[in-house]
């Protein structure tokens, strides 16, 4: 009777840690609330300048004016936070936003320009020239030199380089190669500077109310990190937990078999 309850138990153990390590649906599908006539986007997905960031900026004209006139605008200047190209091949110059929010641009100075937009930035220079009488007509380009974030994970990290100025937390999943069975999908969290503090907010890619969040679209230099569930480590080794249960209950059936077997020859 004794061996039967031992028998019973390593059954039940082994079916408890087969069924702890299954993954449902529901732990790991994005968007289960989508619904399927879509949702409104709210809100323009779009990056802002902040601190440290590396712009490109250069300024031409509409109307092809004296090439003289725009110069000044795109030369190279010896100030810490100021422009470091023209090579006279036409590139972008580069300007690094100073912990202030601020560049140093041509003729034009000092620039807060944190908080902005990359179309913003554009609109504030061009509107700078013209207020102050040295262009009519001016267009400024501007692009973001060192848009990248980071992905952390158990396994490893990556950093991820945007290509056109805006990423959204799904995008950059995606460019992280998604996510494994085993992550918590109710704790990612992204890590950004705000106000000069480190931040951390955690997202849920499995609803839609993600769209609503303003971590949702990324900044420059973010860190994503994520956690595992905790019977990952029962996942990882249930095949020997299992292996060494069935040969207990092998032995078991073989004792069982060789009691029984003995019993009645007495």
């Amino acid at each position: 009777m004794r061996t039967n309850r031992i028998f019973l138990f390593l059954c039940l153990a082994a079916l408890a840690l087969a069924s702890s390590s299954c993954v449902t649906t529901k732990h790991v599908r994005y968007l289960q609330d989508m619904p399927t006539y879509g949702l409104p986007i709210s809100k323009t997905l779009e990056a802002t300048v902040a601190p440290f960031d590396e712009l490109r900026i250069q300024v031409v004209t509409k109307s092809g004016q004296n090439e003289e006139l725009l110069k000044p605008f795109n030369q190279l200047h010896n100030s810490q936070y100021g422009g470091y190209n023209n090579s006279g091949n036409g590139s972008l110059a580069g300007y690094l936003v100073d912990a202030k929010g601020n560049i140093q641009f041509p003729v034009l100075g000092d620039l807060h320009v944190a908080g902005l937009t990359r179309l913003q930035l554009q609109d504030t220079i061009a509107a700078n020239i013209i207020r102050n009488g040295y262009l009519s007509d001016p267009l400024v380009v501007a692009r973001f030199a060192n848009f990248k974030v980071f992905f952390l994970s158990s396994s490893g990290g990556k950093v991820i380089s945007i290509p056109n100025e805006r990423c959204t937390f799904l995008e950059a999943l995606a460019m992280a190669g998604g996510l494994d069975w085993y992550t918590r999908r109710d704790r990612i969290g992204v890590m950004r500077e705000v106000n000069g503090q480190r931040v951390i907010h955690y997202l849920d890619p499995r609803s839609t109310e993600i769209f609503n969040d303003d971590f949702f679209v990324l900044q420059q230099n973010d860190i994503i990190f994520t956690e595992e569930r905790s019977y990952k480590f029962f996942s990882n080794n249930l095949n020997t937990v299992l292996g060494v249960v069935s040969s207990l209950v092998s032995v078991l059936s073989i004792y069982t078999l060789i009691s029984n077997f003995v019993q009645k020859q007495q």
